[in-house]
C-alpha cells in the first residue's frame, strides 16, 4: 500500500508571508502609540525576563547541550549559552533602549524659503523589519526592543539550533507588547524551522522594508542573493589591531588582550595583531607570552614567528589573513610601517572593525583617514565596537555596509524622513 505524503501547495501561504502581513497591518498604526506606551512596553519585557529567568534557562540548557553533542563549533555554544547574568544584562540593555530619546516625530533642518515656506524633514519609521539569524538568543530581544522603540514592526526568524529559547522571549515580547497598548501583531516570530519559510520571508518584498541578516557568511550570502527587500548585512568581522613604532607597548598588550581573549566568538574580537618591525623584537616576545597564558595559538609569519615565546605557535598559512577566527586563534604578522599595514587591512579586512595602538598623532589621524572600516579606534580595543558601548542601548547589527547605516544600527537607523513643507497660501 501506498502512502500518500500531504504537501503544501505553491499556492498555500507559507507562515512567513501570513506574520509578514500581520506585521505590516500592525506597523500601521503605531503612528497612534505614544513614546510612554513604547517605553512601558520594554520595562514590562525586561522585568518579565528577569522574572522569568528559571523558565528560560530551563530551555536553553537542553538547547545548548544537543548543540554541543552535535557538534557545533565551541563559538556558536557560547552565543547560544544563556546565564543568569546575561539575562540580567539583556534585561539592562532593554531599560536601556526604553530610556533613549524616541527619534519618531523629530524635525529635523526646518529653514524658511524666500517665498516664506517653511520646509524640512520629519523622522519617520521603516515599517517592517525582518531578520534572520543564527544560534543567537539574545538577538530575538535586541532586535524586538529596537524595532519597538523605533515604531517599527518586526518579523523574527531564529536558527533551529535555538529556536527554542527564541520562541519563548518572543513570546515574552509579544505579550508585553500587547499589555503595554501596542498594536496585535507587532512582533511576529517565525514557528516553523523549515528551511523554506527562509525563501518566503526572503521573498516577502512587497511587505518588508529591510532585511537585517545575522549570522555567517553563508546565511548572509544567500540573504543579499535572494531578498527582494532592501538588506544591511554585516557582522563579518576580520579585524585587526596595529601596533606601531610608537606604540606604549603595556597598552598595546592590554589592548591585545582584550580584544582576542575576553570574548573570542564576537565579530569585534581581533583575528589579525600586525606589528610594525622596529618594535617586532621586543612586542612580539612579551605580547605572545601574554596571549599563551589565555590559551591563543599563534598563527605567525615567518618574521614573527622565531619572536614567539610562551604560546603555541604555527606558521600562519595565506588563508588565515581572511579568517574569522572566533576562537583562540591570532594571526600574526610583522609589517614594515604604517603604509604596509594600511595595505593589509585593504586587502584582507572586513570593514568591520580596526584598530592602532601608538602614541603619533601624525600615524593616529592617517589609520582613521586612510582605513575604510564601519568603526577605525586609536588607542582602544575593536571590543568596543557595540551599540550598547557607543550609547545607543542595543544594536540591531553592525553593518559593513555604507549606505543608509554603518556600523553599530540603533534607533535613528531604522528610521527614515518625510519631507514637511508648511505654507501660507504660496502657490508656483
Amino acid at each position: 500500500m501506498t502512502t500518500t505524503v500531504s504537501r503544501p501547495t505553491d499556492t498555500a501561504e507559507s507562515e512567513a508571508t501570513r506574520k509578514a502581513k500581520l506585521a505590516r497591518a500592525a506597523s500601521r498604526r503605531m503612528s497612534s502609540v505614544s513614546t510612554t506606551q513604547k517605553n512601558d512596553a520594554l520595562r514590562r519585557i525586561a522585568d518579565a525576563i528577569e522574572a522569568e529567568t528559571p523558565r528560560i534557562l530551563a530551555v536553553n540548557g537542553p538547547e545548548v547541550e544537543r548543540g554541543r553533542a552535535n557538534g557545533i563549533m565551541a563559538a556558536f555554544i557560547d552565543r547560544m549559552e544563556l546565564t543568569e547574568a546575561r539575562l540580567k544584562a539583556i534585561a539592562n540593555d532593554t531599560r536601556a533602549v526604553a530610556a533613549l530619546p524616541d527619534p519618531i516625530g523629530v524635525t529635523e533642518e526646518m529653514v524658511t524659503r524666500p517665498n516664506g515656506l517653511q520646509i524640512g524633514r520629519i523622522r519617520v519609521p521603516l515599517g517592517v523589519i525582518a531578520t534572520i539569524y543564527e544560534s543567537r538568543p539574545n538577538v530575538t530581544v535586541d532586535i524586538a526592543a529596537v524595532c519597538i522603540k523605533s515604531s517599527n514592526a518586526v518579523v523574527l526568524r531564529s536558527g533551529s539550533d535555538a529556536h527554542a529559547t527564541s520562541a519563548v522571549f518572543a513570546e515574552i515580547i509579544a505579550r508585553e507588547c500587547t499589555a503595554a497598548g501596542l498594536p496585535e501583531g507587532l512582533v511576529q516570530f517565525i514557528d516553523s524551522t523549515d528551511r523554506a519559510e527562509v525563501g518566503a520571508l526572503l521573498g516577502a518584498g512587497a511587505l518588508v522594508d529591510l532585511m537585517v541578516p545575522r549570522g555567517g557568511a553563508d546565511l548572509i550570502r544567500r540573504v543579499q542573493q535572494e531578498a527582494t527587500m532592501p538588506v544591511v548585512a554585516g557582522g563579518i568581522g576580520v579585524c585587526h589591531t596595529f601596533v606601531d613604532a610608537d606604540a606604549d607597548l603595556d597598552m598595546a598588550r592590554n589592548i591585545v588582550i582584550n580584544a582576542k581573549t575576553v570574548r573570542p566568538s564576537v565579530c569585534n574580537a581581533m583575528d589579525t595583531l600586525l606589528v610594525h618591525a622596529s618594535v617586532a623584537d621586543r612586542f612580539v616576545p612579551m605580547m605572545t607570552e601574554a596571549l599563551g597564558a589565555k590559551g591563543v595559538t599563534v598563527h605567525a609569519d615567518e618574521r614573527a614567528l622565531p619572536l614567539v615565546r610562551g604560546a603555541e605557535a604555527v606558521a600562519v598559512q595565506p588563508e588565515d589573513y581572511d579568517r574569522e577566527w572566533l576562537s583562540l586563534d591570532c594571526s600574526l604578522r610583522v609589517v614594515d610601517d604604517l603604509d604596509g599595514a594600511i595595505e593589509h587591512i585593504e586587502a584582507h579586512g572586513s570593514g568591520h572593525s580596526e584598530a592602532i595602538v601608538t602614541d603619533s598623532w601624525a600615524s593616529s589621524q592617517r589609520f582613521q583617514r586612510d582605513v575604510d572600516a564601519a568603526a577605525v579606534f586609536v588607542n582602544a580595543s575593536t571590543y568596543f565596537n557595540d551599540g550598547a558601548q557607543f550609547g545607543l542601548g542595543v544594536e540591531v547589527g553592525i553593518s559593513t555596509q555604507k549606505m543608509h547605516a554603518r556600523g553599530p544600527m540603533g534607533l535613528k537607523e531604522l528610521t527614515s524622513y518625510k519631507w514637511i513643507v508648511l505654507g501660507t497660501g504660496q502657490t508656483r
